[in-house]
């Protein structure tokens, strides 16, 4: 019930007024388009240390260019299907990042470890290509149904 009244608050304010850089969550962050669950990291780190007064600020954190601070500016947000796509990217990330640290408690060798490591990456980057595959199929599938329906229209239109 929290999730639902968090993802309605945060959709609300996205129709409502641009995103205060200085308070968002990082999801709020990743539905920027060209923000991804890294950007939106860097954007929270850095803001813990400096204060973010407008989307110009951004071009003091390394990797923002002027195409993201113009999207930012204009308040240009992603699709649903790729925000929800940015959100399962992210959590295999933050997985992946937590499995690491733990083959790195639990490795006896440098070697070991590496091994572990090197298994724990592909297995991320392999899910990552699993979700965007299926995210690109969704996309597919909707743009389809879409010009079934203005073919559809076009037709009833007709007669």
């Amino acid at each position: 019930m929290k999730k639902i009244i968090a993802l309605l608050m945060l959709s609300v304010s996205f129709m409502f007024a641009a995103i205060n850089l200085q308070t968002a969550s990082k999801e709020e962050l990743m539905a920027i388009k060209g923000i991804g669950p890294k950007k939106a990291d860097s954007i929270i780190k850095y803001r813990k240390t400096n204060k973010i007064n407008s989307a110009s600020d951004l071009q003091n954190i390394k990797g923002f260019g002027p195409g993201i601070i113009e999207n930012v500016k204009k308040n240009r947000t992603v699709s649903k299907a790729k925000m929800a796509e940015k959100k399962k990217v992210s959590k295999i990330e933050d997985k992946r990042k937590d499995r690491i640290s733990k083959a790195k408690e639990n490795s006896s060798s440098k070697k070991e470890f590496k091994e572990k490591k090197q298994k724990i990456n592909e297995k991320a980057k392999s899910r990552k290509a699993d979700v965007k595959e299926k995210t690109k199929v969704k996309k597919e599938k909707a743009k389809a149904k879409k010009e079934a329906k203005k073919q559809k229209a076009k037709q009833e239109a007709k007669k």
